[in-house]
């Protein structure tokens, strides 16, 4: 599909420099790569068209409502938040991982890391039957050695 995308990019020089403008500072290549395609596949009318003039009288129909910023805005937030699943492990509420999953199909990642859930994690340690310490019994210790050294202070 990177081929594909890439061809569609070299023929449509006005859709690759608005892709390009939705690139964010210090995002690597290989992120960009993924979040460009989801971006395409899911830009429907956002996106430019080949035809300037027609382009141009769209913008300005859609600027009075600012009904294309917000969907503009909210693929975007789309894109990042599937983006960061995906390469980073993020969890959103279960209707965004919902949506994300579902605009993202198709979409093949060879790459991807593979992470470990907390739940996972927890489950994996209770499965061994080894204890957690998470310092609160530290804390209770040192009350407790406090309360003796206090008394025999007195």
């Amino acid at each position: 599909m990177a081929q594909e995308v890439s061809e569609f990019l070299s023929q449509n020089p006005r859709v690759a420099a608005w892709a390009e403008a939705l690139r964010c500072d210090g995002e690597t290549d290989k992120h960009w790569r993924y979040r460009r395609e989801f971006l395409l596949r899911n830009a429907g009318d956002l996106a430019p068209t080949g035809d300037a003039a027609s382009t141009d009288t769209e913008e300005a129909a859609d600027a009075g409502s600012g009904t294309r910023s917000r969907q503009l805005q909210q693929l975007v937030s789309f894109s990042m938040a599937w983006a960061n699943h995906v390469f980073l492990g993020c969890r959103y509420p279960q209707k965004v991982m919902d949506k994300i999953l579902s605009m993202a199909e198709g979409i093949k990642v060879t790459d991807a890391p593979i992470h470990t859930t907390r739940d996972e994690l927890v489950a994996k340690v209770k499965k061994r039957g080894i204890s957690s310490s998470n310092g609160r019994g530290r804390r209770a210790n040192k009350k407790t050695s406090y309360r003796r050294k206090t008394q025999f202070c007195s």
